[in-house]
């Protein structure tokens, strides 16, 4: 099927996350890298914002001798300021950093240039619209030189926008460099993502929705013209499953050409004794930030639980996951001990230096600390979302309860000065994670989760779900992933659905709680990059195509 394909002779992709670790699409792009890069070997090019000038940023390898020449003309000649090098991930690529700030100066020019030639209507712009846009317009203006420096009309060239805030850049290519062909991906359409988080029934009245008056509703006019418009005009427009694809299909009235799942790589997770190890460090270090923050006396037998994502207390299912854990607490059968980490990145203030001085002590305490739901402390805890719920369902981690949760509202990077571990080293830890998502275009966190053999819970509303489900129409925990049914109007049967889950895993003997482990890793292996990298190539294969046939009429 490969052979009948025509491939790109070089290709450029331009995120806001490219060397810049800020969400699920930096996943996305670094663990596809690789297997990009050993096909095209230096001819793939990422490009994302220079935002890390003056600091330091271990993800950015810079070089002063790669493609020096031409880095040094963009700026004398074309006063575009960019770094060359590599990002220091798997493949090590070509990363190109971008400074856009200079772009400014001719912001209203742009925008009514992309009003002329395909109607973006930028006039309701505001917050991150500005600075995502002139951002996309500098990587579109990078391509733009580095084509004219060494490329020819006789090479294929692949550009690769991601998401809204780089859709303006995608669209300059095509008018500026007609011989580039587009590609446009959208990762969640913005007022799908805004129906979902403004407590709008999205499923159950989606084809009823109109895009555009929903953004008009919304306050979304801009971000989402710039998505609906660069869906329509680029040579291949691709999203990452297929819920998000009727999303498209209605809020953008385009469907996409192709669907471009997202895939894994599990070249950073141990294996054999190694993980086992690691397993069993993860495992301690989590039992003794509980015990000391709660005066508890956990001990290994515990049942760990974990959640992690975007702070999207309803979209990615945080509400619903926290009305079962209260559920569970109260139910006097639950014969373990379940301790339960919330790791969702918050408006975090600093480390507890209470928690600190305990974890350095050799001390133990049989009293808990002030306020102990959380690792950290916050700004205006009082306002904090999680916080409130679990106030107002009357949990309290007092010692007698069954159900102890805790919330660490940092990013887990090795340096939160409480666990000082990173995510994945910690994730080994867990027995089982949830991410009862409402709104989850793919969902990375359930795939990482069994990549580590940690068994997780999903939802059919989860792009991730719903392929589960079409390779195991059950789609139970005893398969490794459990996908819960839900919908608009079923809040509370998938807080049941989740406490029976927990429930019975938690009853589980080591053997069958062994050939689930099993079961998830094996699950986790089906979705690496090349059993999904065919889509790409599919999509270049579009792409090429109709930019050829573009250029003829």
């Amino acid at each position: 099927m490969i052979d009948n394909l025509i491939t790109p002779d070089y290709i450029f992709e331009s995120s806001w996350e490219v060397c810049n670790k800020v969400g699920g699409i930096y996943t996305v792009l670094s663990t596809r890298a690789n297997t990009l890069q050993n096909r095209f070997n230096d001819k793939l090019f990422f490009i994302g914002p220079d935002v890390w000038q003056d600091k330091s940023n271990s993800l950015f390898i810079e070089s002063d001798t790669l493609y020096a020449d031409w880095k040094h003309f963009a700026l004398r000649n074309e006063n575009i300021k960019l770094r060359v090098g590599r990002w220091n991930i798997p493949g090590n690529p070509i990363a190109i950093l971008v400074d856009f700030m200079p772009f400014f100066v001719d912001k209203n020019q742009i925008y009514a240039e992309m009003w002329q030639l395909y109607q973006v209507d930028s006039l309701y712009a505001y917050g991150d619209y500005d600075e995502a846009s002139m951002f996309s317009y500098a990587a579109g203006k990078v391509v733009e030189s580095f084509y004219r420096y060494h490329l020819t009309s006789a090479d294929k060239v692949i550009y690769q926008a991601h998401e809204w805030m780089t859709g303006l850049g995608a669209l300059y290519i095509q008018w500026a460099v007609p011989q580039i062909a587009t590609i446009f991906t959208t990762h969640a359409t913005s007022i799908g993502r805004s129906i979902a988080g403004n407590n709008k029934p999205l499923y159950d009245y989606l084809n009823a929705y109109n895009g555009d008056q929903m953004a008009h509703e919304l306050n979304m006019e801009s971000k989402h013209s710039i998505e609906k418009q660069t869906a329509h005009h680029v040579d291949c427009f691709t999203t990452v499953s297929e819920i998000t694809n009727k999303e498209c299909a209605q809020l953008l009235e385009k469907k996409a050409d192709v669907v471009l799942m997202n895939g894994f790589e599990d070249d950073f997770v141990p294996k054999g004794s190694t993980l086992t190890a690691k397993r069993k460090k993860a495992r301690a270090l989590l039992l003794t930030v509980a015990n000391n923050l709660l005066g508890s006396d956990l001990d290994d037998t515990t049942l760990i639980l974990g959640t992690s994502g975007r702070y999207e207390f309803k979209n990615k299912g945080i509400d619903v996951f926290l009305e079962s854990l209260n559920r569970l607490r109260l139910d006097d059968n639950l014969q373990r001990n379940v301790l339960v980490y919330i790791t969702v990145p918050g408006w975090m203030k600093e480390p507890r230096t209470d928690l600190i001085d305990r974890l350095h002590s050799k001390k133990r305490y049989n009293q808990p600390l002030e306020s102990p739901f959380t690792t950290h402390w916050l700004y205006e805890m009082h306002q904090d979302k999680i916080l409130n719920m679990m106030h107002s369902l009357g949990i309290k981690n007092e010692k007698t309860d069954k159900v102890k949760i805790i919330f660490v509202p940092c990013y887990l990077d090795g340096n939160d000065g409480i666990f000082n571990q990173n995510y994945y080293d910690l994730l080994l830890g867990e027995d089982l994670s949830i991410y009862p998502s409402y709104y989850e275009p793919w969902g990375y966190t359930p795939l990482e989760s069994i990549a580590f053999k940690v068994p997780t819970v999903t939802t059919d509303l989860a792009g991730f779900g719903l392929w589960v489900k079409s390779l195991n129409a059950k789609g139970t925990i005893n398969n490794g992933v459990e996908v819960i049914h839900r919908s608009d109007n079923n809040y509370s049967d998938v807080a049941d659905s989740i406490k029976r889950t927990i429930e019975s895993y938690s009853i589980k003997d080591k053997s069958e709680i062994k050939k689930i482990r099993l079961h998830a890793s094996r699950l986790a292996e089906k979705a690496l990059w090349k059993h999904f990298i065919i889509y790409y190539y599919e999509a270049y294969d579009i792409a090429l195509r109709n930019a050829a046939l573009r250029q003829m009429k």
